[in-house]
């Protein structure tokens, strides 16, 4: 007597030999579910990573609620110390000495600096996540905030401290991110010393978390507190950890939308694919199965026969994809978790767990159906299933290509698609989506840069001249010749095409809480390159233009008037008349208009910087130089070139590209699998052409052939998919970002543009047929015939 589980050993064994005997095949089906289990597990980190990152990373991190600076002239180390056991405090840190610097880089004003002296990157608040290289373990080191790129200081570059004594130089060692920014940068504990310009007080920050901090009323509690434990005037800041949160969020709301809708295309090209591949490779095999139910195998050994079959590879490729999904997460995560604000990001532990689990489901769920089907007909009716497609199937498309005069191996290939319908239903499916996500990144990638382009103003206005040099100490102004200084070496300059001095201060507009930044151009400024959502930008006295966040605000809309409160003076008081609604992605709200309009913002008190635009061709580093040489070393004006884009823009770029790269993959493996199925199915029809005289190229022709109405047809459903996508995805991110867009940054697809793009989908279609086609050209008549 047998044991009952020894009734199913010879179904299994005989689905292994299957497996051995189909190699190619095997292989097919554990490359697709391999891609795309790799395509889902990335997509689920990418759709747990937009899902408040911040909060995830405050945890993991112990972020600071908040970060208190302190003049420890005032307070002693004990006094901090006592601090720790204050009611609300659950953990503290610190105190860390802080310096705020001025720097330079690469003999360019680099910006101020709060730098911190920490003797590691960790603690019981504020863990500091190293990017890059180590922490600072020496005199002369610095670990910037943020991560390496973007035109800035790399690994080994040099920052040199202007304004102390020796100007000290600081080697970067390593790149790190606390959650909160807490500091720009840290250096060992004895470095502050040497880091504090003479006469200024010495100061440290203190990190707390507080029991309760979860609104900036409860914030302002923790840190009056922490000010009534200390001698009266020792607190000299505090900053808040919501600030930093609200920051983040927003990145993460941006960036959702696209990944959103990569996460989707991804997860349908894994169900058309993977559904493409087992249920062709079931009914590839009906011709076997049907002859394994003539000699005894019950329908539900049939069953489990085909599935095993298909099932094993399937396991190895959702095996394989999980941790190759898991391998290039890691480098996709590091990026979305700078985009992000935040310290780092992992696959999390479901991800790896539903993704398999669900791509083996759909594949068993794929193949029971006509598994289903094989295991209830008859023998006589499985081996005549297997034969071929049904009759008169694809016979139409034949006569048409003959009386088109077609060559005969183009003819056959143009007409194969007809004879399974379904099959080139699901392989069409696949390169639309396919070519849709090739077009849909290129898109993007042009809306992102021309929004990058228009929030940066770095193509338009290369150079900026601002007071960041060393002759303007805290609360000094620049003298009325030193700014005349400016505006004449700006104009000796040859290499200057436009220059505008720009003036900023806050104002009054009645039915808006809080300040509006207004910003008034001292000349034309039309070429700054402000994006413009409605409207037009102003060129009238009396006209302004405005940002999304001001008109969501005051409840005005472009062409209304509104009252301005300057302040003081004889100008105290303007109205002025909304002409266009500019790109500023801020919550803050904003006015641009000229001096004429806001003679009150136009004084030389509030003159910020000077805008330049270079004509063709000039360096902008030597521009930099020749202006700077001119205005002297004892200027409080200096001017620094722009870097482009941002990191939020270069990071969301190269996660487009990857996961459009993923998705064209997953396709073209969908495409070799549809062809080398459909290659097996006519294998009879291959072996009788090439004994007729059919050379190899007139082979390849036809099987290439066969793809080019399902590549034609995807192509033309690609094309306008992509460019409504695009579109879609450009104003969700915007409506995230509480912000509206200029209609060009979603009109970047030219008819050319377009047309050329959509080769994706041929590109697609026969990189994945070549394969098989070049199998089929090699093959010998009596081969193939064997084969059959």
């Amino acid at each position: 007597m047998s044991w009952p589980w020894t009734h199913w050993l010879g179904p299994v064994r005989t689905a292994t030999g299957g497996v051995l005997r189909h190699k190619v095949q095997a292989v097919a089906i554990g490359l697709v579910v391999l891609v795309s289990t790799a395509s889902a597990t990335l997509g689920l980190a990418l759709l747990a990573a937009s899902n408040t990152p911040f909060q995830h990373a405050f945890g993991a991190q112990d972020g600071a609620h908040v970060t208190v600076t302190v003049n420890t002239a005032r307070a002693s180390a004990a006094d901090l110390a006592a601090t720790r056991h204050l009611g609300g405090v659950t953990a503290a840190a610190g105190p860390f000495a802080e310096s705020v610097v001025q720097t330079e880089y690469g003999g360019q004003p680099f910006g101020q600096m709060a730098l911190a002296g920490r003797a590691s990157a960790g603690g019981p608040v504020d863990d500091v996540v190293l990017n890059a290289g180590h922490w600072p373990d020496g005199p002369g080191q610095v670990v910037l905030d943020g991560s390496p790129g973007g035109g800035g200081p790399g690994l080994g570059s040099t920052l040199t401290v202007t304004g102390v004594p020796g100007a000290p130089k600081l080697i970067v060692v390593g790149f790190g991110n606390s959650v909160t920014s807490t500091a720009d940068g840290w250096v060992t504990p004895g470095e502050i010393t040497r880091l504090l310009a003479p006469g200024v007080p010495p100061s440290a920050q203190m990190l707390y978390r507080f029991t309760h901090a979860a609104s900036y009323g409860e914030v302002r509690a923790d840190v009056a507190e922490v000010s009534r434990a200390l001698p009266p005037g020792a607190v000299t800041g505090a900053a808040s950890w919501l600030a930093a949160e609200l920051q983040a969020t927003s990145n993460g709301a941006i960036m959702e939308p696209f990944v959103v809708a990569f996460a989707l295309i991804g997860l349908a090209m894994a169900v058309l694919i993977v559904g493409n591949v087992v249920s062709g490779a079931v009914v590839a095999g009906y011709q076997r199965i049907g002859v394994l139910k003539s000699i005894g195998l019950t329908p539900a050994q049939v069953v489990l026969a085909y599935l095993s079959r298909v099932g094993w590879p399937a396991l190895a490729g959702c095996l394989a994809g999980v941790v190759a999904g898991n391998v290039l997460a890691i480098p996709v995560l590091h990026n979305s978790a700078g985009a992000y604000g935040v310290g780092s990001q992992q696959v999390p532990w479901w991800a790896s767990v539903v993704a398999p689990a669900g791509m083996f489901a759909l594949v068993l769920l794929a193949g029971f159906g006509p598994a289903l089907r094989a295991g209830r007909l008859s023998a006589a009716e499985a081996i005549a299933a297997g034969r071929a497609p049904r009759a008169g199937r694809g016979y139409a498309a034949h006569r048409l290509a003959a009386r088109l005069r077609l060559p005969r191996p183009a003819g056959l290939g143009l007409a194969a698609p007809f004879a399974r319908p379904a099959r080139t239903a699901v392989t069409l499916a696949a390169i639309a989506f396919g070519a849709t996500a090739v077009i849909f990144a290129f898109g993007l990638n042009s809306s992102l840069s021309r929004a990058a382009a228009s929030q940066t103003h770095s193509a338009t206005v290369p150079v900026r001249v601002e007071q960041s040099g060393p002759g303007g100490g805290p609360g000094q102004m620049p003298s009325a010749a030193q700014d005349a200084a400016v505006a004449a070496a700006l104009r000796a300059q040859p290499g200057t095409l436009h220059e505008v001095a720009v003036y900023g201060n806050g104002v009054k507009v009645p039915g808006i809480a809080g300040t509006v930044n207004a910003w008034a151009f001292g000349g034309d400024a039309a070429w700054t390159g402000y994006g413009i959502i409605a409207g037009h930008w102003y060129d009238a006295p009396g006209e302004v233009d405005v940002n999304t966040a001001f008109l969501d605000q005051s409840g005005l809309a472009v062409g209304d008037t509104a009252t301005v409160y300057t302040g003081t003076g004889p100008h105290a008081q303007v109205t002025v008349r909304v002409a266009g609604e500019v790109f500023d992605p801020d919550s803050q709200a904003r006015m641009f208009g000229s001096t004429q309009t806001l003679p009150g913002i136009g004084t030389p008190a509030n003159l910020q910087l000077y805008d330049v635009a270079l004509r063709p061709g000039v360096s902008t580093a030597a521009y930099v130089q020749a202006v700077n040489g001119a205005l002297g070393g004892r200027s409080p004006w200096q001017a620094t070139s722009q870097h482009d884009g941002g990191q939020f823009y270069s990071i969301a770029s190269g996660l487009v590209g990857l996961l459009a790269i993923m998705v064209a993959v997953a396709a073209g493996l969908g495409v070799l699998n549809t062809v080398l199925m459909t290659t097996r199915d006519r294998v009879h029809d291959l072996g009788v052409f090439k004994a007729l005289g059919m050379r190899p190229g007139q082979v390849l022709t036809m099987v290439v052939c066969s793809i080019a109405v399902p590549a034609v047809v995807g192509a033309a459903i690609a094309a306008p998919a992509a460019v409504a996508l695009n579109t879609a995805t450009v104003h969700a991110m915007a409506g995230t970002a509480h912000t509206g867009i200029p209609a060009g940054f979603t009109q970047v697809f030219p008819p050319s543009r377009l047309a050329l793009l959509s080769l994706a989908a041929v590109a697609i279609a026969v990189a994945g047929a070549l394969l098989p086609a070049s199998w089929a050209a090699r093959a010998r008549p009596a081969v193939a015939l064997h084969a059959e």
